[in-house]
């Protein structure tokens, strides 16, 4: 795992979707308890550049580092 999310954070705003430069990000089918589907990562296509971080206004990323 390269970035941890905190699915009770994310509101859905897509922020994180719209400018993941590999397309990584979706969301899931279950609802959060705001009544949310929260941001998934795909590991696979993840590069852990952080922009999922930074642009995400509620603090639902944790960009733990690239694994190898």
């Amino acid at each position: 795992m390269k970035v941890s999310v905190k699915s009770e954070r994310c509101k859905q705003c897509m922020l994180c979707f719209a400018n993941c430069p590999k397309e990584a990000i979706s969301y899931s089918e279950e609802f959060n308890s705001l009544g949310y589907r929260w941001a998934q990562i795909d590991d696979n296509k993840c590069i852990a550049c952080g922009i999922c971080y930074t642009m995400c206004p509620d603090g639902v990323f944790e960009i733990l580092g690239k694994e190898e």
